[in-house]
């Protein structure tokens, strides 16, 4: 059992913070914001994430897991420190490095003994070494330690899942005892088998960028594919399947959309196309994916001007979702950013719902009309967007749908309504890439 701090208490710090903890070792989250460390204290969440909570308390109450705002002595208590703190995109697209290099200067500042320093937060390929520089200019005692690069991969709405019981463990490092310890932090996955890829803090990097921008290339792909649907007349669901089950292919992340959103996709493929040009390299296809992803968005505005003869000046516009995904509070890059904008700057009446994130979207539209049910929201609408997939869109009684709307006209993003009960209510509807019969 380890004694492990956990340095930022945000989506990735927070979740593996309370997995590690359920791994058994004694974990303290913390954090230099000591109102979010407050309100983690007295046991509220400040994100959404389903089984958080369940497993955040679990581990409190075992006296496994706690937070403080006492960064230092987090620091020096630790055996194992993990830097989780955001890298949000900055100039050109590369990631602004700022608060992880702080976190570096903290542990130079206070290292005390041996410790293994992880990186949980997404970093360009180099900045391990730029992190154990800083520790070592910023340690007075030239204490040793070791460094690794231990890449998250974690779903929004399914981090909890995904961190207990994931595809693999990526460990970067440089030294067998760094990685005899790590070994350690994860022993319950070894246990159950699951892969864990010992390489070097560099291919560990890569590793993380690789995998998303292959994810946001086959978003993207996807959703062209669909566009050549709406062209030809053929159902995108159908050539999905179909090319689904091809062992080389796989059906995940064949369904088309909106546009991917996010706090890692858009970011991270941006990254990676700044870090290839840092290197003289072409990443012809991610620039792609990323240029692709711009224009679905805006073609989710102009299916719903078409759907509605480019009429939308003082029109009642419901939009059911506005997360960037469903079991997500997140809106950030979320199409119903750029639809909402569109019809605002248009003259649109908009009234939206989310079953979690209104507040997080009013905090970028504070006028916003946000609701508490889709029912009230499409009450005398003149059209219903649905953007964002949770289960209770999928569930609409359609005929109680259009008892409610003051018009017809309904606008799938998601594809996730029957076409054949939408003709026979004589909806006026488009949707991405399905055939209408």
């Amino acid at each position: 059992m380890k004694n492990i701090a956990v340095i930022g208490t945000g989506y990735v710090g927070l979740v593996s913070g309370a997995g590690i903890s359920d791994f058994g070792h004694n974990v303290v989250c913390t954090d230099i914001d000591e109102n979010k460390i407050k309100r983690l204290q007295s046991g509220e969440i400040p994100i959404y994430e389903p089984g958080l909570q369940e497993l955040v308390s679990r581990n409190v109450q075992a006296s496994r897991l706690s937070f403080s705002s006492n960064v230092n002595k987090s620091i020096k208590e630790a055996d194992v420190l993990f830097i989780a703190v955001g890298t949000p995109e900055g100039e050109n697209g590369a990631s602004d490095l700022s608060a992880v290099l702080e976190v570096a200067r903290a542990i130079g500042n206070n290292l005390n003994s041996y410790k293994v320093i992880c990186t949980k937060s997404t970093v360009p390929i180099g900045t391990g070494s730029k992190i154990s520089d800083i520790i070592n200019k910023s340690s007075i005692n030239s204490i040793e330690f070791d460094y690794v690069s231990n890449p998250e991969f974690l779903r929004e709405g399914s981090a909890v899942k995904d961190f207990l019981w994931p595809d693999r463990v990526i460990i970067g490092a440089s030294s067998s005892r760094a990685f005899d310890i790590m070994k350690n932090v994860y022993r319950p996955l070894y246990i159950n088998e699951t892969p864990v890829i010992e390489t070097t803090i560099e291919t560990a990097e890569l590793i993380k960028y690789a995998s998303n921008a292959f994810l946001s290339v086959k978003i993207s792909y996807m959703n062209e594919i669909a566009n050549m649907c709406d062209e030809i007349g053929a159902d995108v669901h159908v050539v999905s399947k179909a090319m689904g089950i091809d062992g080389r292919i796989s059906p995940k992340f064949l369904h088309p959309g909106p546009g991917f959103g996010g706090s890692c996709f858009p970011k991270d493929t941006k990254a990676l196309v700044s870090m290839a040009e840092e290197l003289g390299t072409n990443l012809k296809v991610v620039e792609s994916a990323i240029e692709a992803n711009r224009l679905q968005k805006e073609r989710m505005v102009e299916k719903l001007y078409t759907l509605l003869k480019n009429d939308v000046k003082d029109k009642t516009i419901a939009i059911l979702g506005l997360a960037f995904k469903a079991q997500t509070d997140d809106v950030r890059e979320s199409p119903s950013v750029n639809m909402i904008s569109a019809l605002k700057n248009d003259g649109a009446i908009i009234k939206a719902f989310d079953p979690a994130a209104n507040d997080n979207m009013k905090k970028i539209f504070e006028d916003l009309d946000t609701n508490t049910s889709w029912e009230e929201t499409v009450k005398d609408s003149d059209c219903v967007i649905i953007m964002t997939e949770w289960n209770e869109f999928r569930g609409i009684d359609l005929s109680k749908l259009k008892e409610l709307v003051k018009d017809p006209n309904l606008l799938d993003c998601r594809n996730i309504l029957k076409i054949d009960d939408l003709e026979k209510l004589g909806f006026n509807y488009d949707n991405v890439g399905r055939k209408k019969r």
